[in-house]
């Protein structure tokens, strides 16, 4: 019976990591189609806002957030400016600053080498050597994918710090979530960081005089689609996969998306899809296969093993706590 419970739990952190990827890369395509005829903060104002809304809805319905602490709900909302308006507002302003989307993608391809960098100081959390090996053969799958995709274009130089900025933002967001003392509930933190996103950008648009929305139906289908996608099911699963397959698995998921986006603008946009692009989607697809596969066994392997009175402890990999 555990053995079956054990399967049953990898195929749903499976089909999450899944989800995780699509809905993840769906905010690139989205936020290049739906900015042409709007500006950035508009379409981010009505993604945001009703989303929080039906989140503070659900939360007192539920009562979810009943026994939270406040000091994980303020917690949680300075996690939110980094993770969401940060993050977002950066992403889409980059965008509109006319960096192509597969050269934005290269926020989630630098990001796992920092955060792999990172999480022994900041964590205590070890990255063996097949996982950095991983991660290097991800990296540069991912930059074959983004250097087949990159076209004219005629950014500024500093735009390019636009997608530098957004990644340092989900960095810090992350590493701010995995050294908080204690895990609100999924939906409470997703709530927290939607509302204090959504308020901070209803000021702004309604400071520039951005904030009524176009005539166009269009508008609200793309808005409706960046507030399910990329808003709820990604950010959901993002928190959801950080707390059970730890902080370097999650991040070389991020690998996918360079690709995933790829996919998606050859499909979706007509964007070209060459040789040299498959190439660096199999060498993504290998090396997060590489990282998963060292973590699932390094896992498996620490729960089998006893520990003694007296024996110290094993190393620790990314830990693994409940919502």
């Amino acid at each position: 019976m555990s053995k079956q419970l054990g399967l049953l739990a990898r195929v749903l952190v499976g089909l999450a990591a899944v989800g995780f990827v699509a809905s993840w890369s769906s905010g690139f395509v989205i936020a290049k189609v739906a900015t042409v005829d709007a500006s950035s903060l508009t379409l981010l104002v009505w993604r945001f806002v009703p989303v929080a809304v039906a989140l503070v809805a659900v939360a007192l319905a539920t009562g979810a957030a009943r026994d939270v602490p406040r000091a994980d709900l303020r917690r949680q909302a300075v996690i939110g400016l980094f993770a969401q308006l940060g993050y977002v507002v950066l992403v889409y302003a980059a965008i509109a600053a006319g960096v192509a989307t597969g050269t934005t993608a290269l926020i989630d391809a630098v990001q796992p080498l920092v955060v792999a960098t990172l999480v022994g100081p900041l964590l205590g959390l070890r990255v063996r050597g097949a996982q950095w090996a991983g991660l290097a053969v991800g990296a540069v799958g991912v930059l074959l994918v983004v250097r087949s995709q990159l076209g004219g274009s005629q950014a500024p130089a500093a735009a390019y710090l636009l997608p530098l900025a957004a990644m340092a933002c989900l960095v810090a967001a992350t590493f701010l979530e995995r050294r908080s003392p204690s895990r609100p509930p999924v939906l409470v933190v997703l709530t927290v960081q939607v509302v204090v996103t959504a308020a901070a950008l209803l000021v702004a648009a309604a400071v520039a005089g951005e904030l009524a929305p176009p005539a166009d139906a269009g508008f609200w289908v793309a808005t409706a689609l960046a507030a399910v996608f990329p808003t709820l099911v990604a950010y959901g699963l993002y928190w959801w996969l950080l707390r059970r397959i730890g902080v370097t698995a999650l991040n070389a998921l991020l690998f996918l998306v360079a690709p995933a986006t790829a996919a998606a603008g050859a499909v979706g946009l007509g964007e070209p899809l060459t040789a040299v692009t498959l190439v660096g989607f199999a060498l993504c697809g290998a090396g997060v296969a590489v990282v998963l596969a060292v973590e699932s066994r390094v896992t498996r392997a620490a729960a089998r093993a006893p520990v003694s009175a007296g024996a110290p402890a094993p190393p620790r990999t990314a830990p693994r706590t409940r919502s």
